[in-house]
């Protein structure tokens, strides 16, 4: 399909207090491409990656997702396009069972039964072999492997979109260059569509085609 997979316009999103925390004129996401959200505490990165993963509607504006307009039936069963778009926050957060039952866990309930082949390809993708961590309880692992995991649950599902909230942060670096070559090879191998928000510019401006910097809601930088 052609056209860009994210279309934005006049978009609005506020909280419970009724205040509009983003304003959107326009924004189209290319599909394939890796787009970097740039931007102080509180700018609005992590607002709009809750508003492209569908679990925070927009009060106001249009929203258009791998071609068709994101309408009220759509957010009704916003679970659905879920599946499509899949965000990794900023805390992580597993279960209380294996590594291997971890990163399986997106593919049950989507009625998928990944093999035991899916499962180490997707924590290698993470620089983390299946032989070492597979079988492996959660409370095991370190921080930084906690992160490659939780990104290995959600590479395997192969999404459309993958939108990923300060992806790096506490990270060593021998993690985070684990991360950035997960999310190159999610693009290269799979036309996954990435939105980054991050505070390590060098390492954004070296992993994204385009970087936005947000500040107070708003894009004040990066669009053409």
């Amino acid at each position: 399909m052609s056209g860009p997979l994210y279309r934005l316009a006049g978009i609005e999103a506020a909280y419970g207090d009724g205040r509009s925390v983003l304003h959107v004129p326009h924004l189209e996401i290319p599909r394939g491409s890796i787009l970097g959200l740039a931007g102080h505490n509180g700018s609005g990165k992590s607002t709009l990656l809750k508003l492209l993963g569908f679990l925070l509607e927009p009060s106001a504006g249009s929203l258009e997702f791998d071609g068709r307009a994101v309408d009220a039936q759509a957010w009704r069963n916003a679970h659905l396009l879920r599946r499509g778009a899949v965000l990794l926050g900023q805390d992580t957060c597993l279960l209380s069972r294996s590594v291997a039952a971890n990163v399986a866990y997106g593919c049950k309930l989507r009625g998928l039964s990944p093999t035991r082949e899916d499962i180490a390809a997707a924590l290698a993708s993470v620089g983390l072999e299946a032989k070492e961590y597979a079988g492996r309880p959660w409370r095991q692992l370190s921080g930084g492997e906690a992160r490659r995991v939780a990104l290995a649950a959600r590479l395997i599902l192969k999404p459309l979109a993958l939108l990923l909230d300060e992806p790096t942060a506490g990270l060593d670096r021998e993690s985070t260059g684990h991360v950035k070559a997960a999310a190159l090879a999610a693009r290269s191998g799979h036309g996954t569509t990435l939105v980054i928000a991050s505070h390590d510019l060098d390492w954004l401006s070296n992993c994204a085609d385009t970087v936005l910097t947000l500040e107070e809601g708003r894009i004040v930088s990066g669009q053409g």
